[in-house]
């Protein structure tokens, strides 16, 4: 059960002017257009937001040092302007926006790092000749860096994807097992999955009941039952990257979709 907290409103004068509780959730909602309680908002939770990005990174960061953090503030703001109820739990949502804001981040310099002027590579002839055995350029290092955190969030993200499959009494092994051997049977998975995708209410039954529903699919994809119902596994897991938070898994899959 999510915490309430009490909201006092203060005339000028000190006075009481009302007083009402409320989530975390509905207060993002509240502050949403309103800049000077929203930069507030921000102020209290820029602790949670370094957790968050420490989190991605892997590494210890600080404020007006690390240009992630500066990723973070945005992220986090952007998250309270696009939330709604219909989300979820807010922070749950923060920090999903956030890491994938970081990853977009890193992305971007990656492509902006892998150009560097001659002048960085060459050096200076006093320097002697052995000074070549000492050079690694900035593409390399950048490549080398960008790497490893796009490998850190993706072992993130299959950690949280191995919790939401128990849910289903799934492991990846069982994923392995049911994966479609055949093209034909293939495209008959690919088009159930695509159905359910696009298609919010039986995304919804599936994630909170726990099955597939069976009937619902066969009317809408004309498919066999045997069909839809040796799907099961494969399409859970496929559905869960495809509409949860898994950006670098989503990317990283060729789902056909």
């Amino acid at each position: 059960m999510e915490m309430k907290i009490l909201v006092v409103i203060f005339s000028e004068e000190g006075k009481i002017l009302n007083s009402f509780s409320e989530t975390i959730n509905e207060r993002v909602e509240r502050i949403r257009f309103l800049n000077a309680e929203k930069s507030e908002f921000i102020q209290d939770y820029k602790p949670f937001i370094a957790a968050t990005v420490e989190k991605c990174v892997g590494r210890y960061v600080t404020y007006g040092q690390d240009d992630e953090l500066s990723i973070g503030l945005i992220a986090f703001e952007e998250a309270i302007n696009h939330y709604d109820l219909g989300k979820g739990n807010f922070l749950s949502f923060a920090q999903n926006v956030i890491k994938r804001r970081i990853i977009d981040y890193y992305r971007k310099e990656k492509r902006h790092q892998n150009v560097t002027s001659i002048n960085d590579y060459y050096p200076d002839e006093s320097e002697g000749d052995n000074v070549y055995d000492y050079i690694t350029t900035a593409e390399q290092i950048q490549s080398q860096y960008y790497e490893q955190e796009v490998n850190d969030l993706r072992r993130m993200e299959i950690i949280q994807l191995k919790s939401e499959l128990e849910k289903f009494d799934l492991s990846f092994s069982d994923i392995a097992k049911s994966s479609p051997k055949h093209k034909g049977t293939k495209s008959a998975y690919l088009d159930i999955v695509k159905f359910i995708v696009g298609n919010k209410e039986i995304t919804d039954k599936i994630k909170q009941k726990k099955y597939i529903p069976v009937a619902e699919i066969q009317m809408a994809t004309n498919l066999p039952r045997k069909t839809i119902e040796r799907s099961r596994n494969y399409v859970i897991a496929a559905v869960l990257i495809l509409t949860g938070d898994y950006y670098s898994l989503r990317e990283y899959i060729d789902w056909g979709v």
